[in-house]
């Protein structure tokens, strides 16, 4: 079985990294299959400037990421445009080696941004679209939630919520 195409793909070879930095622009259709993977309605724009920096077999590779999305209220679920302005800072690494399941793996701050690839080329495309998935905010609030909850009664969690069947109960 093979893996499915990720949406969004910009190979990098080791050997073709040069001083410039590299500016990635998603088209369209990879926009569209973006904001499917993200359970978001649309993404307008995405951008990232990448400098690479090659040392040995690890390729370090910082820079911002800009992105307008458009994603759903989590309160009312109307549409919310969002701009996304985030910093990138990862390193590509060839495979650390197996591990044992037994074996106790401590991680710094820096390995969590650590990204393995194989061969000769890593997938600069795939690692900016899970920079973007983690930088749209879940539990993002459009200018009319509070408007919405007063008017569907959800600002009193007296009468809702996890202990309202409880107070219910008690006797005054």
């Amino acid at each position: 079985m093979t893996a499915p195409e990720p949406e969004y793909s910009h190979l990098v070879d080791l050997r073709q990294i040069t001083d410039a930095p590299l500016t990635l622009v998603a088209d369209e259709a990879a926009r569209r299959r973006l904001a499917g993977r993200f359970g978001i309605t649309a993404i307008s724009a995405l951008e990232a400037t990448v400098q690479l920096v090659r040392e040995g077999e690890q390729v370090t590779a910082t820079g911002r990421l800009v992105a307008d999305v458009i994603q759903a209220c989590r309160v009312s679920a109307e549409d919310l445009p969002v701009h996304i302005d985030e910093p990138i800072h990862m390193r590509f690494v060839p495979p650390a080696g197996a591990i044992t399941p037994d074996e106790e793996i401590e991680l710094t701050a820096d390995d969590c941004d650590e990204i393995e690839y194989e061969g000769t080329a890593f997938d600069l495309g795939e690692a900016i679209a899970q920079t973007l998935a983690l930088a749209i905010d879940p539990f993002a609030e459009g200018p009319n939630a509070d408007a919405f909850r007063a008017e569907h009664g959800l600002n009193d969690t007296a009468k809702s919520g996890p202990f309202a069947a409880l107070a219910a109960l008690k006797k005054d």
